[in-house]
């Protein structure tokens, strides 16, 4: 008898899947999304020594004045815009996007437009 899966767990098998072949140097770090019903979150992530180089979300204080909802994709735009404004202070700025099994469309669109606006490359 084959086992449902519910949205969440396809998610997490088809992220298992592509991060097989998503993986983040030093030279060229992964951007991670996650994306829950309240919050996004997006971090830079270095595999190679498994460190968070740089993390942004919608709880962070600089955004948490300025925005109406969390759950919107104003709100994800300006995560991204965050995100990769302290990655080139960090002097990053090429990366590879991880999406994490969503879809590339609405709030995980929106942050990687926002991330390569403030001028990250991938």
């Amino acid at each position: 008898m084959q086992k449902k899966f519910n949205r969440n767990e396809a998610r997490k098998f088809r992220h298992k899947r592509v991060r097989k072949k998503v993986y983040g140097t030093p030279e060229r770090p992964r951007l991670n999304v996650f994306r829950s019903n309240n919050h996004i979150y997006a971090q830079i992530i270095d595999d190679t020594n498994g460190h968070t180089l740089i993390s942004a979300s919608t709880l962070d204080k600089e955004l948490k004045e300025k925005l109406s909802s969390t759950q919107n994709k104003e709100a994800a735009r300006l995560v991204g815009e965050l995100v990769g404004k302290r990655a080139l202070e960090k002097g990053i700025e090429q990366v590879v996007f991880d999406r994490a099994g969503y879809l590339y469309h609405g709030r995980v669109k929106e942050l990687a437009e926002g991330a390569r606006e403030a001028g990250l490359k991938f």
